[in-house]
C-alpha cells in the first residue's frame, strides 16, 4: 500500500475510529494469547449476541448526545419495556412486541415533553425519570419474574436467519439505518447542527422543539425494542434484570466512539466500535475468570478514560486559538 493510499484509508476510517480499531486489535491479541478459545466462532457469535442490546441502546444514545442532550433513563426504559412485553406476550407474540414498543415510545415522549414543557436540563430530567421508570417496572412485575411460554416470541431472542442470530441482525440493520439517517438526510444534518450550535440551527430554520421531542421519542422506541429482545432472550420479564446498567454502558460506548458530550460531534461507526470494544473487554474478563466486581471497576475506568479523551479533544481547538500559554495556569 502506498503512502497516499494509506492516507486516504486513514481519512476514510477517521482518526478517532482508527485509534479505536488499533485498541480493539491489541485487546483481541492480548486476550487471544491468554485464552486461545477466544477465537472460536461460537465465542465470536456469543460476543455479537451479548452486545446486541447494548448496541441498539448505544445507537439511540448517540443521537441524543449528538443533539447536545443525554438520556440517563434509557436503561430503565429497557427494563420497563421488558416487563410489559412479557405481560403482553401472554396474549400473543404481536401483543407482546407492540406493548413493549409502545411502552418505550411513551417513556421517550415523557422525557421529551418534560424537557420541552418543564424546560428542565435533559440530564436532570432523565435522571429523575430513571428512578420513576425503575419504580414502575417493579410495580408492573409485582416483584416477580413474568415467564413467557410463547415459542414465536422466544424465537426473537434465540432464533437464527441463515445461521446468524436474530438479535445480531437487528443490531446490524439498526446501525445501517442510523448511519443513513445521520449521514444522508436533512434530519441527521439538523441533529448535528442542533448539538454543534443551537442558536445557528434555530436561525437556519431548524425547529428545535420538534427535534428534541422526536429524538427522545426515538430513543424510547429503540429502548422498547431492546426490552422486547431482552425478554425474548431471557424467557421472562424481570424487574431486577440489570437493564438499567445499559444507561452507563451506552454512554461509555458513545464517548469511546468519539461523541462529544457538548454535542455536534460523533458517528455511528465510532459508537459501533465502542460497543465492540466493551463487548470484547467483558468477554475477555470472563474468560480470564476475573470476578464481576473487578469487571465493573474496569468499565468505570473505561468511562473515565473516554471522558478524559473527549475533554482533551474539546479543549485542543481552544489551545490553538489562544496560542502559546503565557501563565502557569494556562500551561
Amino acid at each position: 500500500m502506498t503512502a497516499r493510499a494509506g492516507h486516504r484509508l486513514v481519512r476514510a476510517i477517521g482518526g478517532q475510529n482508527l485509534s479505536l480499531l488499533i485498541a480493539l486489535g491489541l485487546l483481541i491479541a492480548v486476550i487471544g494469547v491468554q485464552r486461545p478459545n477466544f477465537f472460536l466462532l461460537t465465542n465470536m457469535i456469543s460476543i455479537g449476541v451479548s452486545v446486541a442490546l447494548l448496541g441498539l441502546v448505544s445507537l439511540a444514545q448517540t443521537v441524543t448526545i449528538l443533539s447536545g442532550g443525554l438520556d440517563i433513563s434509557i436503561g430503565a426504559v429497557v427494563g420497563l419495556a421488558s416487563v410489559t412485553a412479557a405481560i403482553g406476550a401472554a396474549t400473543g407474540t404481536a401483543y407482546g412486541v407492540a406493548i413493549g414498543l409502545v411502552t418505550g415510545l411513551a417513556a421517550g415522549l415523557v422525557n421529551g415533553l418534560l424537557i420541552l414543557v418543564g424546560r428542565v436540563n435533559p440530564i436532570i430530567t432523565t435522571l429523575a425519570t430513571f428512578s420513576a421508570f425503575q419504580g414502575l417496572t417493579f410495580i408492573a412485575a409485582r416483584g416477580e419474574a413474568i415467564g413467557v411460554a410463547d415459542a414465536a416470541f422466544l424465537w426473537l431472542g434465540s432464533g437464527r436467519i441463515l445461521g446468524i442470530p436474530f438479535p445480531l441482525l437487528v443490531l446490524v440493520a439498526g446501525a445501517v439505518a442510523f448511519h443513513v439517517l445521520l449521514t444522508y438526510t436533512d434530519i441527521g444534518r439538523g441533529v448535528y447542527a442542533m448539538g454543534g450550535n443551537p442558536a445557528a440551527a434555530r436561525l437556519a430554520g431548524i425547529r428545535l422543539p420538534r427535534y428534541t421531542l422526536a429524538i427522545y421519542a426515538l430513543a424510547g422506541l429503540v429502548a422498547g425494542l431492546a426490552g422486547v429482545l431482552l425478554t425474548a432472550r431471557s424467557g421472562a420479564g424481570v424487574a431486577d434484570s440489570g437493564a438499567p446498567n445499559l444507561s452507563l454502558q451506552s454512554i461509555t460506548a458513545a464517548l469511546l466512539g468519539g461523541c462529544a458530550l457538548s454535542g455536534g460531534r460523533g458517528s455511528v461507526a465510532g459508537t459501533v466500535l465502542g460497543v465492540a470494544l466493551l463487548g470484547v473487554l467483558q468477554n475477555g474478563l470472563v474468560l480470564l475468570n476475573v470476578p464481576q466486581f473487578y469487571q465493573l471497576v474496569a468499565q468505570g475506568c473505561l468511562l473515565v478514560f473516554a471522558v478524559m479523551i473527549q475533554e482533551y479533544r474539546g479543549f485542543r481547538p481552544l489551545r490553538r486559538l489562544r496560542g502559546p500559554s503565557t501563565t502557569p495556569e494556562e500551561a
